[in-house]
């Protein structure tokens, strides 16, 4: 059982520092990072972090917006997240 971060910021120009804070304070094992828009569901760290949680995982962001912008793909996102048996806190 994991703790594992999931960090995203919009564009290249954004810091991600705040969100590495937080996920210290989560104290995760593994963080995934990546400077791409939600709109866009095909983000290389996204994927990987898809194939990396386990059942029995946590994952931790900052905010729910940080997975996905549209509702539709966060459910998804959400539904594959349960399918798998990893729990999602943020």
């Amino acid at each position: 059982m994991s703790k594992i971060g999931y960090i995203r910021v919009s564009t290249e120009h954004q810091e991600t520092a705040r969100q590495q804070e937080i996920m210290c304070d989560y104290q995760v094992d593994r963080i995934f990072s990546e400077k791409l828009s939600g709109a866009n569901t095909d983000r290389p760290q996204f994927r990987a972090m898809l194939d990396y949680v386990r059942e029995g995982d946590t994952l931790y962001v900052e905010s729910i917006s940080r997975l996905g912008r549209s509702t539709k793909d966060l459910l998804n996102i959400i539904d594959t997240l349960t399918e798998k048996g990893v729990c999602l806190c943020q």
